[in-house]
């Protein structure tokens, strides 16, 4: 063989060669591009709530954002079509709110099964309360530990004067807000009893949200000496409560399911101005029929 003719047969291979490494190396760069590797970091800012009763909060980072990034569940659960959805209203309502701990004595785990076996399914509820005193009093009693059963207390949420909401204990957690209490239904009476030394109460399956008391009705236990509720309270407590998929029956006082026969609050709570701004913040899913 010729040197010429050698000499082009390995320059043909070469070329078939290269070619075949540049083919190889473009495939790999669309594919990264189109699975790129994505490193996972924590992000503080991202609160996964659960969903009892079914919540979206704003996120503290990104207030202008309308929905909030959660952290998906590896685990796949078929949820209900919500009910409720949110309005214009609602996007257009905005108050402060800040997040406070709370002493783990004061809150517990939600149950599945009461004190005698027996599996429970209630529906949530939502319970309403008043603080009594200022709310940083309210909250500076949370966050004390409590060894005595009897005294361990706590709500979810917090409406303050100016209408800032206090996130306490997390939707997923059972606070300690009505001790000995039943909430009666139209299916009848619903209470669960998880310790066998206390009164059965509404706590497993409630949502506890407070307003803070107005300083000039502190120590009230009437109507007479009590001056309600300022219009940013009612705003914030309807905006918070739109969010869940709780329905307007369900949504009671702490005076309607106590059994104690001392809880009064929240005194002066004007319910018909509240569900008229609930209304307002939400409203019922509608059901679009397909027309054969």
């Amino acid at each position: 063989m010729r040197f010429k003719d050698w000499a082009t047969r390995v320059l043909l291979i070469w070329l078939m060669f290269a070619t075949l490494i540049a083919v190889l190396l473009i495939g790999r760069a669309t594919q990264l591009h189109n699975n790129p590797i994505i490193y996972h970091t924590s992000n503080p800012q991202v609160t996964a709530w659960s969903q009892y009763p079914q919540a979206q909060f704003q996120s503290a980072k990104e207030p202008e954002k309308k929905f909030q990034r959660v952290i998906k569940s590896p685990v796949k659960i078929s949820k209900p079509l919500a009910r409720y959805v949110t309005t214009q209203a609602f996007a257009q309502y905005r108050p402060n709110y800040q997040v406070a701990s709370v002493d783990p004595s004061n809150y517990g785990e939600r149950y599945t099964q009461d004190v005698n076996g027996v599996t429970l399914n209630n529906q949530p509820i939502i319970v309403l309360h008043e603080t009594g005193y200022s709310a940083s009093s309210a909250i500076n009693f949370f966050q004390v530990a409590h060894t005595d059963e009897s005294v361990q207390a706590s709500y979810h949420a917090l409406i303050k004067l100016d209408g800032t909401v206090i996130y306490l204990v997390p939707p997923e957690k059972r606070a300690f807000g009505a001790a000995n209490s039943v909430f009666e239904s139209p299916g009848g009476v619903e209470t669960v009893q998880t310790n066998p030394n206390l009164p059965a109460s509404v706590n497993n399956f409630a949502y506890h949200v407070s307003l803070e008391t107005p300083p000039d009705s502190y120590d009230s236990s009437s109507q007479e000496t009590h001056s309600g509720y300022t219009e940013t309270q009612y705003d914030s407590l309807a905006w918070l409560i739109a969010q869940s998929q709780v329905p307007d029956d369900r949504i009671t006082t702490h005076h309607l399911v106590d059994r104690s026969g001392k809880k009064v609050d929240p005194i002066n709570f004007d319910g018909n101005k509240f569900l008229d701004l609930l209304n307002t913040y939400r409203q019922i899913r509608p059901i679009y029929r397909v027309s054969k």
